[in-house]
């Protein structure tokens, strides 16, 4: 074993899931920066590192200083100090005000912020406002060096030491040390078997009733974020007693206690246990759409169908029409090109002949933008719509209630139950509501399958529209969508007037070689497209050479050249940079699948501006684990999107995904042209996996119970 000693000049790499990082580091002796491998996720650009392991030759990257054991301290010189404090570490402080503050106080700079920081007003340019931000920001980080000091003594990685101090606070090792469980209920990006390597290497018993309690409710959890909004006693119990790895007795007295206690709720003598929010989600919506569909409406409608002689409508048409001014409570569905745009214009013409006020709504922005489009009138995201106000919730609820006559909500295949029973909520039960879908899409990213529940539930009507109208029939993307929905492998011709493409290519390096290429310089020359803006890749899945997460390196290194750039956890953010949103965030308003640009990277105050449909939203550093990028995303996150141009990578190596329902709704994401690269066994083997996983959920019964009434 060696030792070396050193400043961080940059770090090249860092894995935030177990904190394996590659940095650049200047060491006496040395001509050029040696790079370092190791666990080193608390390490900081500036930082004197001292250094023990073994040096390594990597067959790609060459010779590298492998550290098995690292201790940290303070830069001492005037050099050190400045890329110390312009690294971004301390809000308030980037590269200009790092020259500025160490050029009037040399090597006492960091004795001057730790020990009279108000002595920084004397610096050209910062006034009281910078100091307290920098005194707060400086105070902060040594509570969190504190936290990872703790974290490091007890072998537990740092990776997440500024999210749990943004959570607690000062009582950061206070909080792990009593309940380390409290980590996976609390943390964004900790989940239980994160928070139970903590709790072992804090000695907590295998046994303890916090710990089997947390593996219930993550058991619980996983199942809600696979679709289910509940379950079966004997499958939670299996899989509770396989993950903690326990004797079954054990997890059985502990759901038990959580089902007398509230935590969970069980139904039908425990043969479905629910998380509460699932249950009453489930049971409320049930008792809403009765309550809506029952319920009288206020105004009738008389004049239906004047606007025969300039619209030609065909006999589901009219029927739909006629059936939203008949129901208080009505499904309208169909897949691409069978007139669901032109019936629902038809319906809304009808409204207001009659006088009557309509609301439109989707769960997305663009579902919502897109609605706007095609119908002329004002959409609204769901969140919009029920006036989303952190952390209050929604201002329109039950007791202030959405006001006006229908209410037609597009994209409904995508709502969730928790979602769909916030918007019921808000429904006056005079409203009438028109639920537009297609069933043969993927169900919600969230629990429940609220449009297949009620349709299957023959609670309510449903018109279902089936027959292609002839300008659809001249896009190949249409009917090969058509075909592939009834199990017929589609149509290739790769005519350079066609908009369906198939480029056939069973290797995966090639694959992505392919698709940057067609991105970077096919598309945009011969359509004249922005590659950013007008083409999207959706793949099946995240991982392997054709998966999300390799083509959005590739793809960001092909597409933007921007220098400016801000770092954190290994994450490389360029100014222009396409990004997603991955969870919702109330305050911001911005929701799990939003997809924006980096328009401000502000490298003084460690933020970023993300223009979302043009309303910037502020970041800070340490909240950029909410977005990736997004150059390239799954075809589950692009539901109820459409974009001009789809590129999407089909691969055997996606062979755990290829179904036909996932198939169908990343062509339909198209709307102007579609590029499928890969392997025509693929493209088989999607086409004819028509397995739809089923989802524990118990609307469509609950429905049915109150029909028997």
């Amino acid at each position: 074993m060696e030792q070396i000693q050193g400043i961080i000049e940059r770090i090249t790499y860092q894995n935030e899931e177990n904190g394996y990082t590659v940095i650049k580091v200047r060491v006496k002796g040395y001509s050029d920066l040696v790079a370092v491998t190791g666990n080193m996720a608390s390490v900081s650009v500036g930082s004197v590192l001292s250094m023990t392991g073994e040096w390594k030759v990597d067959s790609k990257y060459g010779r590298q200083f492998n550290a098995a054991l690292y201790s940290e301290t303070l830069p001492a010189t005037v050099y050190g100090i400045q890329k110390y404090l312009g690294s971004g570490l301390i809000k308030g402080i980037g590269p200009k005000y790092a020259k500025k503050i160490v050029g009037t106080f040399m090597e006492n700079t960091l004795d001057v912020i730790e020990n009279n920081p108000n002595e920084l007003i004397t610096v050209d340019g910062i006034g009281k406002k910078r100091v307290e931000l920098i005194k707060k920001a400086w105070g902060e980080q040594r509570e969190i060096k504190n936290l990872m000091i703790f974290l490091q003594e007890k072998g537990i990685s740092t990776t997440y030491a500024s999210r749990i101090y943004r959570a607690y606070g000062d009582r950061s090792i206070e909080t792990i040390t009593e309940n380390p469980y409290k980590l996976a209920d609390d943390i964004f990006g900790i989940g239980f078997r994160t928070a139970d390597i903590i709790a072992e290497k804090l000695g907590v018993d295998k046994e303890r009733h916090m710990r089997c309690r947390s593996g219930i409710f993550y058991t619980l959890n996983e199942l809600s974020n696979e679709g289910h909004c509940f379950a079966h006693w004997n499958q939670l119990v299996e899989s509770a007693t396989e993950l903690l790895g326990i004797e079954e007795p054990k997890i059985v007295m502990t759901l038990s206690d959580m089902a007398f206690s509230g935590d969970v709720i069980a139904e039908e003598n425990k043969s479905r246990i629910y998380l509460p929010p699932f249950y009453h989600c489930e049971s409320g919506t049930a008792k809403l759409i009765e309550k809506i569909a029952v319920y009288p409406r206020e105004k009738k409608i008389n004049n239906i169908s004047s606007d025969e002689k300039t619209v030609k409508y065909d006999e589901m048409q009219l029927k739909a029409i006629e059936c939203a001014a008949n129901s208080k409570f009505m499904v309208l569905t169909g897949g691409p090109g069978t007139g669901k745009t032109t019936t629902v214009k038809g319906i809304i013409r009808m409204f207001m002949r009659n006088s009557l006020s309509v609301l439109l709504t989707a769960p997305t922005g663009r579902a919502a933008k897109r609605m706007t489009e095609t119908t002329g009138l004002e959409s609204k995201t769901v969140h919009r719509l029920l006036e989303l106000k952190p952390p209050d919730g929604y201002q329109k609820n039950a007791d202030n209630q959405l006001e006006g006559d229908f209410i037609i909500v597009d994209e409904s295949s995508m709502m969730d139950i928790i979602l769909f029973y916030n918007l019921l909520k808000a429904v006056p039960p005079h409203m009438s509501v028109i639920l537009i879908g297609d069933t043969d899409q993927l169900p919600s990213i969230g629990a429940g399958n609220v449009l297949r529940d009620i349709i299957d539930s023959g609670r309510v009507p449903v018109i279902k529209l089936e027959k292609i109208f002839r300008q659809a029939m001249g896009s190949l993307i249409i009917r090969n969508a058509h075909r592939i929905n009834k199990g017929l492998f589609p149509e290739i011709n790769n005519s350079r007037q066609s908009d369906f493409f198939f480029i056939e290519e069973d290797d995966n390096d090639r694959i992505a070689e392919i698709i940057v290429g067609l991105c970077r310089k096919r598309l945009p020359s011969h359509y004249g497209i922005d590659p950013v803006k007008d083409i999207q890749v959706l793949c099946p899945m995240q991982k392997s050479v054709t998966g999300v997460q390799n083509l959005n390196g590739l793809l960001q290194n092909a597409l933007n050249k921007n220098t400016l750039t801000i770092s954190r956890g290994g994450m490389e953010y360029r100014l222009g940079d396409k990004v997603m949103q991955i969870k919702n965030n109330y305050e911001k308003e911005v929701f799990n699948g939003d997809i924006g640009v980096i328009s401000h990277i502000d490298l003084e105050n460690r933020a970023l501006k993300i223009s979302f449909d043009g309303r910037l939203v502020e970041y800070d550093l340490t909240e950029t684990d909410e977005v990736v990028l997004s150059y390239a995303t799954t075809i589950h996150k692009s539901q109820g999107s459409e974009f001009d141009t789809v590129v999407m990578p089909l691969s055997m190596s996606h062979y755990l995904l290829l179904q036909r329902n996932l198939l169908y709704t990343g062509i339909t994401r198209a709307k102007k042209r579609l590029v499928i690269v890969g392997s025509k066994k693929a493209l088989y083997c999607a086409m004819n996996n028509n397995k739809v996983m089923e989802r524990n959920t118990w609307l469509k019964n609950r429905l049915n119970d109150f029909a028997a009434l």
